[in-house]
């Protein structure tokens, strides 16, 4: 597309999840408002938008699963199912005066840096941009992972991932198999049971799991946060303060999990009696080495009578019967994948082309690296939110989400104060040193004690979660330190010579 047909903002935002609704709110409260907000599908929330399967809900509580900037007095449950999550995020959109700056139905086809021009060339399937700067929200949790099964496209029956669920399809009275037991799985499992005929499980590692402790948040409780915001801030602070204290645990002393454990298998002996089926759910790793899952229902439903455990991955499909790697039979008349994302192998960074002519991908074939989670070394001006070793393993993504917000803040600032036409890309030197300080600390936690986890990527190395506080994560983020950065300016265009040194150069 010629140049004159592109609309040029100052930054184009990818995705309309937390993390993209969060940049264009802290956008706008820094005083700028040309930009724009991509998103492929044709409304807001993101991944709180795509799982709609039965009992969707947060395994964070609500009252820290929600902006500090945009609190929420009237959260129904300590827990929040997927609706309302949505619906949280439908109001902050109107709240902060988001939707101008919303372009739905705009799948970012490929992004590509102009070194000449210091701009981000952005193709999408609603129109063509140029962007000073681009922050990739598009979440590691958007793009479904569905495993090459032998034979599955010949499965005569539906075959669908949990993040695309077929509500079209009714399940009452079917054989429906469940593939993998994640925190998907964990709610979907208690969801259909008591609708369905059978519902057969397929188990590759059992979970850890603890109990759920969600009720509804009284009306009286309501209230008071409403009428005395103070009282909510006080909730969230506690909600947040018990998770920084855990933190240790999983970085530094996993050993300390055992007496988790012990809640755990307490948990599960409520409900299995038989011990058998105890065998088979209860885990050979540590305690938090994989996401612990929480769940008070989840139990109960596979000790009915019309569930199966296959303590076994699906293997083959041969016409509608599945075959576990044990070689259990199970015939089924719908497949349900709850077998998580593309995390560790992000599809946007497919599109993403960079300086001399290189893929993010390509970047980070070795793995995943970008500085303080954010600037990724031969990307100028392109931030990531919810970026490399950024998640979390027992605490809100949202706190996260708001540091990298603030490092957005003063990397537009920076770009201000330097003034002109100007661009920031990371030094590999910065990127490699950020790098080594995370992967160091992360030798100690107990995600690297040895289970094979959604964290680590082919290379076994776990280049998703954090191995800190989050308040941690909050000083590193505070402020983008130029030092880091190389300062890019448009390049010199070549100096005309004078006419008479043009005539003896010519003879």
């Amino acid at each position: 597309m010629a140049e004159h047909e592109r609309q040029h903002v100052r930054v184009a935002v990818i995705g309309s999840g937390f993390g993209g609704l969060g940049a264009a709110v802290r956008l706008r409260r820094e005083g700028i408002t040309d930009f724009v907000v991509l998103e492929r599908a044709d409304s807001v929330g993101g991944t709180w938008r795509d799982n709609t399967y039965p009992g969707c809900a947060c395994d964070v509580p609500s009252h820290l699963y929600s902006f500090s900037f945009a609190p929420n007095p009237d959260w129904p449950r300590s827990f929040s199912g997927q609706p309302h999550i949505r619906a949280y995020l439908e109001r902050v959109t109107d709240t902060f005066g988001l939707r101008p700056h919303l372009r739905f139905n705009s799948e970012v086809r490929q992004l590509r840096w102009d070194e000449e021009q210091l701009h981000w060339e952005v193709a999408t399937a609603g129109g063509d941009y140029t962007a000073d700067v681009v922050v990739s929200a598009a979440g590691p949790l958007a793009d479904p992972r569905v495993p090459q099964v032998p034979g599955l496209d010949s499965f005569p029956g539906r075959v669908f991932h949990s993040a695309r669920w077929d509500h079209d399809y009714d399940l009452r009275g079917k054989r429906v198999a469940v593939i993998g037991t994640g925190a998907s799985a964990i709610q979907i499992v208690p969801g259909i049971q008591p609708q369905v005929g059978r519902l057969t499980l397929f188990q590759r590692t059992p979970p850890w799991v603890l109990p759920r402790f969600d009720r509804s948040v009284s009306a009286a409780e309501r209230w008071l946060h409403t009428r005395l915001p103070a009282t909510a801030a006080l909730r969230r602070g506690v909600l947040w303060g018990l998770r920084e204290l855990q933190v240790s645990n999983f970085t530094r002393h996993p050993e300390r999990m055992r007496a988790v454990e012990k809640l755990a298998l307490s948990h599960m002996r409520k409900s299995v009696k038989d011990p058998g089926m105890r065998a088979r759910l209860t885990p050979h790793y540590r305690l938090g080495c994989k996401r612990i899952l929480l769940s008070s229902d989840y139990y109960p439903a596979l000790a009915r009578p019309n569930v199966d455990l296959v303590a076994s991955e699906l293997a083959e499909v041969r016409g509608s019967t599945l075959v576990a790697a044990d070689g259990t039979e199970a015939e089924a008349d719908a497949v349900v994948f709850g077998t998580g994302f593309n995390v560790t192998d992000l599809p946007i960074a497919h599109r993403v082309t960079g300086t001399g002519g290189r893929t993010l991908a390509e970047a980070w074939k070795g793995g995943m690296a970008a500085l303080r989670g954010a600037s990724a070394a031969g990307f100028p001006n392109f931030l990531t939110i919810i970026g490399p070793n950024t998640a979390l393993g027992n605490s809100s993504m949202i706190l996260i989400i708001e540091s990298q917000l603030n490092y957005l803040a003063d990397f537009m600032r920076q770009l201000d104060t330097l003034g002109g036409k100007a661009a920031l890309d990371a030094r590999p030197s910065a990127v490699n040193a950020w790098n080594r300080h995370v992967q160091r600390r992360m030798e100690r936690t107990v995600w690297n004690t040895g289970c094979r986890s959604w964290y680590l990527d082919a290379n076994g190395r776990n280049t998703t979660v954090w191995p800190g506080t989050t308040a941690e994560f909050r000083r590193a983020t505070r402020e983008v330190n130029l030092a880091e950065y190389q300062v890019l300016r448009p390049p010199r265009a070549p100096r005309r010579a004078a006419p008479a040194a043009a005539a003896e150069a010519a003879r």
